[in-house]
């Protein structure tokens, strides 16, 4: 699965992350129940079923013929997960004839079955039952990762929303799937499966395996069915129903189809082409060929998390369903959940987490295969730019240092979906690779992948893989980076002895509790040339040292960059700056940028180094360099316009001519203007948008003037609000409102920023009332007050009140924030 943070852009995230959370020290403790693997009294080995849909009452009719038998001991009971449901028949089917049995389903949540005998280890036999589901009366409770829980979906089943596509799809994951089939809902279950279903035939199904028939069912009506003849954990069944297009693609002859939405299906290729290549890289990569008969990818509205590796089928979220203009402005990080999810069809399908605190061997695998495959497709500097968003996303969360990776305490599994699972975990992983180096560490996933397939796996036996092939005792690794908590914290020191002519590095981690073994590589530039020396750091303070010829120009800790900590780097400027022209890597050249951009007003040379970033071979360092620049010092802004203005016309990389026309509308130069308003006219929404919001610092009335006439087409409706909350007042406060309404999910909380600015330009206190009602609303919510990020809303609104004062309306507009503050502090 692929998870938002909490659905924010990840500036916005990072920002409201690091202003409300404070530095977390790991603590040996646990506070949460210990969870253990489920026992396992019984087997599933087949699951039958034959669904049909009631959109009128969001209803599921169901029959299920479930094969099981007993584990290890002998058993006359059985106990399946069945959330909310009404049981009509519970059977024991004698070839063709079915037995009742006596059950016991009080609590309407697990479902006791008397199998009336005792049955044997191995002995089969098949229990009928026949159900309704309730999803939308079914009381459960999502995560900031997985916003719900209730396992099977009507969108617009009514069709009372204009345009919106009436749909039926399904979430397992974590224990969904229970929610609309009785079954034993726990990853270390495994079953094959076969679904009937009974459907409009206007509508097109899509399940797991293949399509093996499809029938008449009455007027208007088909059933289709599906079959999976290999086993899979119960979370990973799924069914969708609906209006979608079929693209068909192919990969070893094997069917590769994307399902979407009819007007999106002509961008198909372009939204999903890369898929095959994905297959295949993966496939040689890992040395086990994909190893289900097919691959779907089906997109659906009103999506609780960002996507879902069903076996064979996976679901994805409406973002990724993009029209050629929208495409045009899609970075790598719109397409590696498409990577990400097709990498779970080995880990965490073939081979699935033996339980939720294990979750690592699913999902930090699929974060790591994001940027193994851009490194596959886009060159090395997107792979790792990519492992630096993440690493950084997963340090600006320091509440999230005292849990560890594999996590045996927690209150509930949807718990260990996080930045620990996911990015951090991702970056273990990459550590861990570069330490066994490629052959090694891909020979060791292969044998993991070999020797557990179509069971379970724990990090155990991924460590118990690795040894084998490596031939080394990897408990020091795996005990401090998956069985333990934190990073290390670390500053580090240099010193030349001229007598000896000997280089010194001194580390010194400074982070409560363990001390972490650290492999690390150093290079020392003498004569513009490298010397590498491996090193380990084994102790709380060490020094590394070694001759050389001369005096090192630069001293490069860290030099493969892979390290998941947290430095203080007492590196000279100069040394920063020869790096950032002779390292090699995106991370070398991204702390030399950082440290220039420091010291860009007093520095010239700092200057130099972020005037040549501008020009960077790789985008984002482009953007970063663009952002950072303080253009309200007149020798910063007198050297850089001249690159900018440059950028702005002949870029052709969309986000950073973008970030350059914002960079422009911040010199406030009325010259820009022309070039400002051509931009108006790309096909690029983002170059589009950034070229309205810098006009308005230039002209601001021709600013309002384009917005209005860009109010009809809602992919800029970003751009609009900004400059609305900038430049307007009450006349446009109603389309700000409207447009927030609108949007959804990670549109909406990229709407925040306008809202909050748009505050301060209010004086009618009904209008400012609205627009603080709905910030209320939006950080009292459970994904804002999960992190903390409430705080941040809070800060920024008592900051309004504050200029409020002096104003005709202060007294009433400080009262509603007031209430609002109070509100948002007592949400749950």
């Amino acid at each position: 699965m692929k998870f938002f943070s909490a659905a924010l852009p990840g500036c916005l995230l990072l920002a409201l992350t690091a202003q409300a959370q404070a530095p977390t020290t790991p603590t040996a403790a646990p506070d949460s129940p210990y969870r253990p693997s489920s026992t396992k009294v019984s087997d599933l080995v087949h699951t039958k079923l034959a669904v049909r849909f009631d959109y009128a009452k969001h209803y599921l009719y169901g029959q299920e013929w479930v094969t099981l038998k007993p584990h290890a001991y002998a058993t006359d009971s059985l106990r399946l997960d069945a959330k909310g449901m009404d049981i009509k028949t519970v059977a024991m089917m004698s070839g063709g004839a079915q037995q009742p049995l006596k059950y016991d389903y009080s609590d309407k949540m697990n479902l006791r079955i008397n199998l009336g005998r005792s049955f044997k280890p191995d002995e089969e036999y098949v229990i009928y039952i026949e159900y309704t589901s309730k999803p939308d009366e079914l009381k459960v409770q999502g995560s900031a990762a997985i916003t719900d829980a209730k396992g099977l979906y009507f969108i617009n089943p009514d069709s009372t929303v204009k345009g919106k596509p009436v749909q039926v799809w399904t979430q397992g994951e974590t224990e969904g799937s229970s929610a609309w089939f009785p079954t034993i809902d726990r990853p270390n279950q495994k079953t094959t499966e076969e679904i009937a279903m009974t459907v409009p035939a206007k509508y097109t199904t899509l399940s797991n395996g293949r399509l093996v028939s499809q029938t008449p069912a009455g007027p208007g009506l088909r059933t289709d069915t599906w079959k999976m003849e290999l086993a899979h954990s119960p979370y990973l069944f799924m069914m969708a129903v609906g209006d979608f297009k079929i693209y068909k693609d192919t990969w070893r002859n094997k069917e590769v189809n994307y399902y979407l939405e009819p007007k999106y299906a002509p961008f198909a290729k372009q939204i999903f082409g890369n898929t095959p290549d994905m297959l295949e890289f993966f496939s040689q990569r890992l040395g086990v060929e994909y190893p289900w008969n097919k691959y779907a990818q089906i997109v659906a509205r009103d999506y609780v998390s960002g996507a879902m590796e069903n076996t064979s089928a996976t679901l994805h979220g409406e973002q990724v369903q993009l029209t050629d203009r929208e495409l045009l402005d899609r970075e790598y990080s719109g397409e590696s959940v498409i990577a990400h999810e097709l990498f779970h069809q080995w880990f965490g399908d073939y081979v699935t987490a033996e339980s939720w605190s294990n979750i690592t061997v699913n999902e930090s695998m699929a974060d790591f295969s994001e940027a193994l495959y851009a490194q596959h497709k886009y060159g090395q500097d997107a792979a790792d730019a990519h492992n630096y968003r993440y690493l950084r996303a997963y340090l600006a969360s320091p509440r999230d240092a005292g849990k560890n990776l594999v996590r045996f305490h927690y209150n509930s599994q949807e718990d260990v979906f996080d930045l620990v699972s996911y990015q951090k975990g991702g970056a273990i992983v990459q550590m861990l690779r570069t330490y066994l180096g490629d052959d090694v560490f891909f020979a060791g996933l292969q044998k993991y992948l070999t020797d557990n397939k179509f069971g379970n796996g724990e990090a155990h036996q991924m460590r118990l893989a690795m040894e084998a092939v490596s031939g080394q005792d990897l408990n020091w690794f795996y005990n401090q980076w998956y069985f333990n908590s934190g990073h290390p914290v670390v500053t580090i020191d240099y010193g030349w002895d001229a007598g000896t002519k000997t280089q010194s590095v001194t580390i010194k981690q400074t982070q409560a509790g363990q001390v972490f073994q650290l492999p690390l590589a150093i290079d020392y530039y003498v004569n513009g040339k490298a010397q590498r020396q491996r090193v380990t750091m084994t102790q709380a303070t060490q020094t590394f040292s070694l001759p050389l010829a001369t005096r090192p120009t630069l001293v490069n800790v860290d030099a493969e960059k892979f390290t998941l900590w947290q430095k203080t780097d007492n590196k000279p400027l100069a040394e920063y700056l020869y790096q950032y022209s002779h390292a090699p890597l995106f991370v070398d050249r991204r702390e030399a940028v950082d440290a220039a951009l420091a010291q860009q007003t007093t520095n010239p040379a700092a200057r130099a180094v972020v005037l040549a970033a501008l020009k960077d071979k790789y985008y984002q360092l482009r953007i970063t360099a663009i952002q950072g620049l303080k253009l309200d010092n007149k020798d910063v802004a007198k050297a850089a316009a001249p690159i900018l203005r440059q950028l702005a016309t002949t870029e052709t990389e969309n986000h950073v001519r973008a970030a350059a026309l914002v960079a422009l509308g911040m010199l406030k130069d009325k010259k820009d203007e022309k070039v400002l308003t051509a931009a108006l006219s790309s096909q690029s929404y983002g170059v589009q948008g950034a070229a309205l919001q810098a006009l308005g610092e230039i002209s601001p009335a021709a600013a309002l003037a384009r917005a209005k006439t860009f109010e009809p087409d809602a992919h800029l409706a970003p751009a609009i609000t900004a400059t609305y909350a900038r430049q307007g007042g009450a006349a446009q406060w109603p389309y700000v409102r409207t447009a927030y309404d609108a949007a959804s999910g990670r549109s909406r909380y990229g709407l925040m920023q306008p809202m909050l600015a748009m505050l301060n330009r209010l004086d009618d206190p009904t209008a400012f009332a609205e627009d603080v009602d709905r910030l209320q609303k939006l950080a009292s919510s459970s994904q804002f007050k999960a992190r903390g990020m409430d705080k941040g809303i809070v800060a920024a609104l008592q900051n309004v009140s504050a200029a409020q004062s002096g104003k005709p309306n202060a007294a009433q507009n400080q009262a509603t924030i007031a209430a609002a503050v109070q509100a948002i502090q007592a949400a749950k």
